[in-house]
């Protein structure tokens, strides 16, 4: 998305949110309309008149109250009128912001949550999290802005322009034409500095996904000892922040400068006035003072807007990532009229399947170098392969043969380019995205916990379960054990990631989930490889009791995972050069029969 059009999007967002709870908008913008009325523009009047009925005759010491009477009224109940209106301001802007918080909250949190792991794969998550935090904390700051400096300062110009015309109307149109000039120029010098904004905000979330990405991986740093490569690249970043944060600080400052000088312009005109007003026009003393204090109080209010389309700016910078994010189009998205997945039986089919990553391509055809893929070769092209109902079929192959990338299809992590998946004769791409992963467990061969209990890790794909169900899948996944020795059992808190676990026991809690999920169809890529031996060897009685009856696809290099399975398939390039049974395989004394053969004996030799 260019940038020039990341703004209008951003107040799209925005706009959109804020309409949803119009009414205390409205009443925020009518109430600071009233609260710069009665406070600045009638209490001058009154005391205006004042003047002048003091200036016109005097009034002695028994006539004060009789003859100023009405006038102390008005003051008194302007100044509670705009004091009321002040609190309502309060109100409504407070209210606004906890309410367009929670919904613009949720617009992130649902447009990332349904973004494709391509998607994800292309970005730091610490960048993200610092995007959402800088975006909603933007809006909370252009309504502020809004609400206790735009609509003042509109309210001023048009209330000053009104009130002193027909008093002083040469006076109000130097004033007019001045006031144009100096909208015009600042919103020149606004435009020129949006792109220094949007510039720093991006230094600045690079900055902050290498200091995620350091920190995710200390394991990696400190086991290195790469401590002072990580703080060169974060230097490195640090450096582009403060580059980026000092052009955009002389800009800031060389922008006020100008505004100011008009300021001044202004300032020396109304002293002009107020001198000669007069002597040249007749102008009485309360109109004097009138005129003082309107354009005292609007140059005041103008001298605030070049700090105001400051903050402006730097609030559209901040916002301008995630509203790129937001903007960005789904790689993998439901259909209209997606239906729910019904699975009665689990026969899976792939048909003429053809599928290349192409996410790190622009429209325009350009390779974004942050976003580029692995490969832009197809991964499978025409591949077709059948899976009976409860057949338990393995893939082996070597590493990039597309073992994961076909589960991956099949989970519609990723969408195909051309071809069909068939579930029970329904093409996954015309059912929803949710109704298809629930009718799959799925164990990845990096163990996917959260920074909860076990407990709640366990049934998180049933959170419905009984904790006696819970500790059921534990004891079938040969995680019981282990479990009931912590301090906390059940309740302990297995860390970001589960780095609390050893990596045998992340998975063992991983396998307990997709036991306790009881879908009917069983994915598990590289379920077993952070297992030692003896807990291999029990929880392969766990795994084969579970696939029993079930639809099975198992990813694995350790042969031994698949060599009692229905049917083994080999995959080289995306092609299917073997299938059949573990016996047939080794017959056959083909790319099965090596793999066999170097992980049982060639070492040994």
């Amino acid at each position: 998305m260019k940038k020039k059009h990341t703004a209008a999007r951003t107040f799209y967002y925005y706009g959109r949110a804020v309409m949803k709870h119009w009414p205390f908008f409205i009443l925020g913008i009518l109430v600071s309309f009233g609260y710069t009325f009665c406070l600045t523009f009638i209490n001058a009047r009154v005391v205006a008149d004042i003047i002048d009925a003091v200036g016109k005759s005097g009034v002695s010491a028994d006539k004060v109250f009789s003859t100023f009477m009405p006038y102390i009224f008005m003051l008194i109940v302007t100044n509670l009128i705009g004091q009321i209106c002040s609190k309502l301001q309060d109100y409504c802007v407070w209210k606004l912001e906890i309410l367009v918080y929670y919904d613009l909250s949720t617009l992130i949190f649902d447009s990332l949550s349904n973004q494709s792991m391509t998607f994800h794969n292309s970005r730091f998550g610490g960048a993200l999290v610092s995007q959402t935090s800088k975006f909603t904390g933007a809006f909370e700051r252009l309504t502020e802005l809004l609400m206790y400096s735009l609509v003042p300062l509109i309210s001023a110009t048009v209330l000053t322009i009104v009130m002193l015309a027909p008093l002083v109307p040469v006076y109000v149109i130097i004033l007019s034409v001045i006031l144009v000039i100096y909208v015009v120029v600042v919103w020149l010098l606004f435009r020129r500095a949006l792109r220094l904004n949007s510039q720093a905000a991006s230094a600045q979330n690079r900055l902050s996904g290498e200091l995620s990405d350091s920190i995710t991986n200390i394991l990696a740093v400190k086991t290195s000892g790469r401590e002072a490569y990580e703080k060169g690249l974060f230097t490195q970043a640090n450096i582009e922040v403060r580059k980026a944060d000092s052009k955009r600080m002389r800009s800031t400052i060389f922008n006020a400068s100008v505004a100011a000088g008009i300021i001044v312009i202004i300032m020396s005109i109304q002293t002009i006035f107020v001198a000669g007003g007069n002597a040249w026009y007749g102008i009485s003393a309360g109109t004097l003072v009138l005129i003082f204090t309107y354009t005292h109080n609007l140059t005041l209010r103008f001298n605030m807007i070049s700090q105001t389309m400051t903050v402006i700016n730097r609030s559209l910078g901040d916002a301008a990532e995630m509203t790129q994010n937001l903007d960005e189009p789904r790689l993998v998205d439901d259909t209209p009229d997606a239906s729910e997945l019904i699975v009665s039986e689990g026969a899976i089919n792939f048909e003429d399947l053809s599928f290349k990553y192409n996410d790190g391509i622009s429209e325009d055809g350009i390779i974004d170098k942050e976003r580029t893929p692995l490969s832009t070769e197809y991964i499978f092209e025409n591949f077709s392969m059948s899976i009976a109902p409860g057949e338990r079929v393995g893939l082996v192959g070597r590493s990039g043969s597309g073992k994961t990338t076909l589960t991956r299809l099949l989970l519609r992590l990723a969408d195909i380019q051309e071809g069909h998946i068939y579930i029970d004769g329904q093409d996954i791409s015309k059912v929803t995205q949710v109704s298809l992963r629930r009718q799959i467990a799925y164990v990845p061969q990096e163990p996917l916990l959260f920074h909860r209990t076990i407990a709640e890790n366990i049934a998180y794909g049933r959170p419905e379960a009984s904790f006696e169900e819970v500790k059921e899948a534990a004891r079938k996944a040969n995680a019981l054990e282990f479990i009931e020795k912590l301090p906390a059992g059940f309740d302990t808190i297995t860390g970001e990631r589960g780095v609390k676990l050893s990596g045998g026991q992340r998975q063992r809690v991983a396998i307990a989930r997709a036991i306790l999920t009881n879908a009917p169809i069983l994915v598990l890529d590289e379920a077993t490889s952070a297992l030692d031996s003896e807990s291999e060897r029990l929880i392969q009685d766990a795994l084969a009791n579970l696939m029993e009856n079930r639809t099975s696809i198992v990813i694995a290099h350790r042969l031994s995972t698949v060599s009692r399975l229905d049917r083994i398939v080999v995959l080289k390039d995306g092609q299917i050069i073997e299938s059949g049974t573990h016996e047939q395989l080794i017959e056959n004394n083909g790319e099965y029969a090596g793999l066999w053969e170097r992980q049982t004996g060639a070492f040994n030799e």
